[in-house]
């Protein structure tokens, strides 16, 4: 069966239903990895301080007995294994917005969802928990919301990261592997393979293969970023990725037309990419104790050497200071240029 463009209608039929476990049997074996990796999030982001400053941001409404909105620090968010677009404002409330349908998110009416200049991806596995807690730290760096791409996590997933996919993600990104299983399992078992997917399915240029979605660009979370920035009106201005979220972000930005990514700046932490793409400034740090970012970096070399290891956790230093090292990128007097953003004085 050929691949189609978007899904098909639920109801549509398939005797492969007939030959693969229900989902709901399924769903929570990836719940369960998908928590795992949040508790990694936890090593990895400064999640301690995205939960505290929640806590005190919403302390005046708990004040005045009114429910605070829900969190992305809460069970049933940090187990999902859908992926979700978070805008992060770390100064304008209810600051966190979520949104899990890209061209609903394209469409909005709401102004912010157009303003938004700056995207951030994690890396391998990262939860809504982890994603947030990056954007947060860039968003209070250069005092603009901040677009945080959550991954979804399906099997395919599951199946690369117990084949190594901590510590190969370089390599399995230049075979394009997370590709083919998803191509495998949706040629076997389509409703297994939607499972995680429902992000990367509502991008405007979606393609499935018997109805389960498959990736155009290496991964659900490139989809999604190429096709915001296809579609928006407004391209971002700035990509920060951290990790294997950077290698997603090289795959997102390289099939794009050179006025989409005309002056596009991108910032990856732990994990140097290609430059090859014109027209696109590329400021890349890698740590000198990170081991994993070393063993991915696949012959790109990094801008910054910093004495940190993988993680941007200032709680298990020496770690990456995320929001400190996206100002430094910057030349002088660019942020303001670019961005048109003042750049707070404890970050200069």
């Amino acid at each position: 069966m050929p691949i189609g463009d978007n899904l098909p209608t639920p109801s549509e039929p398939s005797f492969l239903n007939l030959f693969e476990p229900p989902p709901q049997l399924i769903e929570p074996a990836v719940r369960a990895c998908r928590l795992f990796n949040t508790a990694l999030d936890i090593i990895f982001y400064d999640v301690q301080t995205l939960a505290a400053q929640l806590v005190e941001k919403d302390a005046p409404m708990r004040a005045r007995e009114e429910k605070p909105p829900s969190r992305i620090v809460q069970f049933d968010a940090i187990s999902d294994p859908e992926g979700s677009l978070l805008l992060i404002d770390a100064n304008t409330a209810p600051y966190v917005h979520k949104y899990t349908n890209v061209e609903l998110f394209l469409a909005s009416p709401h102004p912010e969802t157009r303003a938004v200049e700056i995207a951030t991806i994690t890396g391998v596995g990262s939860s809504a928990l982890g994603s947030a807690a990056l954007a947060w730290d860039i968003s209070i760096a250069l005092g603009k919301p901040v677009l945080a791409i959550v991954p979804g996590y399906g099997m395919a997933d599951v199946i690369l990261q117990a084949l190594g996919g901590w510590f190969g993600f370089g390599l399995y990104d230049y075979l394009h592997a997370k590709s083919l299983i998803q191509n495998a399992i949706a040629n076997a078992a389509p409703r297994t393979a939607g499972i995680g997917r429902q992000l990367s399915a509502s991008t405007p240029d979606a393609k499935t293969l018997h109805g389960a979605p498959v990736f155009r660009h290496g991964s659900g979370s490139s989809d999604v970023l190429h096709d915001l920035l296809l579609h928006r009106e407004a391209p971002f201005k700035l990509l920060v990725g951290h990790s294997k979220g950077a290698l997603q972000i090289g795959n997102a930005i390289r099939s794009l037309p050179p006025d989409r990514v005309h002056d596009l700046s991108v910032v990856t932490l732990g994990c140097p990419i290609s430059t090859d793409v014109e027209g696109v400034s590329f400021y890349q740090y890698l740590g000198l104790f990170d081991a994993l970012g070393q063993l991915n970096m696949w012959g790109h070399r990094p801008e910054q050497w910093t004495p940190t290891w993988h993680s941007t956790n200032p709680m298990l230093p020496p770690a990456m200071a995320a929001g400190k090292y996206t100002v430094d990128a910057f030349p002088v007097g660019r942020p303001a240029k670019v961005l048109g953003i003042e750049i707070p004085r404890c970050c200069l």
